[in-house]
């Protein structure tokens, strides 16, 4: 019986929230919505143009188990920090939500990671992110015993730009599919997905992913169309168990194969930040997917988590999700 209900592995970083205008974005040339990758240099740069900022452990992955466990289920991550002073908070902040983390940190340079997050007045998020010591994930620090436990391994679009970390990716996903668990991946971002087309759509077309997690622009930017239904046919076709497209407040689409079921959400009416959106989607999917529901119940599930984080800074769960209303009613009503 499987010890965890998911293992999520991803880049370790330490996310630094600021809220800024339009007129930042302009000046410090920062491409709204998307994922920039940068130096140390610039980093230190950014956070010296940026006001007042709330620093908190984030990552995508990271996210996504963070609200696995808030949501009641159990879970495990793999990803790399520095023996410095944010790779200390970072591994106090997951280990405290009840995440068993046992990755070994790196000792000296290059430090842990950060991501510098600008919140525009809209919502969105902007994100320049120095990867740091998540570099340095590899093979070895894939702990076979973890992975043999874990009912769905997931792992982030974003760790295909850290060279060793495919590696480890592919080194998990043998022992999973060996052991009979799922591989489940997130395509991060519309930008990662352009560096990464033909990677993205092996994984899927060779079986190494089972159950795949897009937002629309990344669904269309992997089969290169604006055919929104074109992309979802696309997805049923290459995806082996199930693909998940979020459609913010016009809900989600969950392909299996020929069947497709439009969920949709409720208006959210204080948006606050979208930092973490999708990745408390994929968090309340798998949740209710590891738990015995439905494609529907989950991606309702999934709905009603990614809604929450929106109206709050930052990307983890301040609350228990489990005690929301939302949340009570899906699993009440199986």
């Amino acid at each position: 019986m499987a010890e965890y209900d998911l293992l999520t592995i991803g880049n370790a970083i330490v996310d630094v929230i600021s809220r800024e205008t339009d007129g930042f974005l302009e000046r410090e040339k920062i491409q709204k919505g998307g994922m920039t990758l940068i130096d140390a240099e610039r980093a230190e740069q950014l956070y010296a143009a940026m006001g007042p900022a709330i620093e908190t452990s984030g990552g995508s992955a990271g996210n996504t188990i963070a609200g696995i466990v808030s949501l009641g289920g159990t879970g495990a991550y793999f990803g790399k920090v520095a023996d410095d002073q944010l790779g200390g908070i970072f591994t106090h902040d997951i280990r405290a939500l009840g995440v068993r983390y046992e990755t070994r940190p790196l000792e000296g340079q290059p430090p842990t990671a950060r991501c510098m997050v600008v919140v525009t007045p809209d919502g969105e998020r902007s994100m320049s992110t120095y990867l740091g010591a998540c570099v340095e994930l590899g093979p070895e620090d894939i702990d076979e015993a973890i992975v043999k436990a874990s009912k769905v391994t997931y792992f982030e679009g974003y760790l295909w730009d850290p060279p060793r970390a495919k590696e480890a990716i592919v080194k998990a996903a043998g022992i999973a599919k060996t052991n009979g668990r799922s591989v489940a991946m997130t395509l991060s971002d519309s930008f990662c997905v352009h560096r990464y087309r033909s990677e993205f759509l092996d994984l899927l077309r060779s079986g190494t992913v089972g159950i795949v997690f897009a937002n629309e622009a990344e669904a269309l930017a992997l089969y290169e169309t604006e055919d929104f239904d074109a992309a979802c046919a696309g997805l049923g076709r290459d995806a082996g168990e199930i693909a998940v497209v979020t459609r913010s407040e016009k809900g989600c689409v969950v392909v299996e194969g020929d069947r497709r079921i439009d969920v949709p959400t409720t208006r959210v009416e204080n948006l606050v930040d979208t930092t973490g959106a999708g990745d408390l989607f994929a968090a309340g999917f798998l949740r209710g997917l590891t738990a015995g529901l439905d494609r529907e119940a989950s991606a309702r599930l999934g709905n009603v988590t990614a809604s929450h984080i929106i109206q709050q800074i930052g990307p983890r769960p301040q609350s228990s999700l489990a005690e929301l209303a939302g949340v009570k009613a899906i699993f009440g009503a199986r």
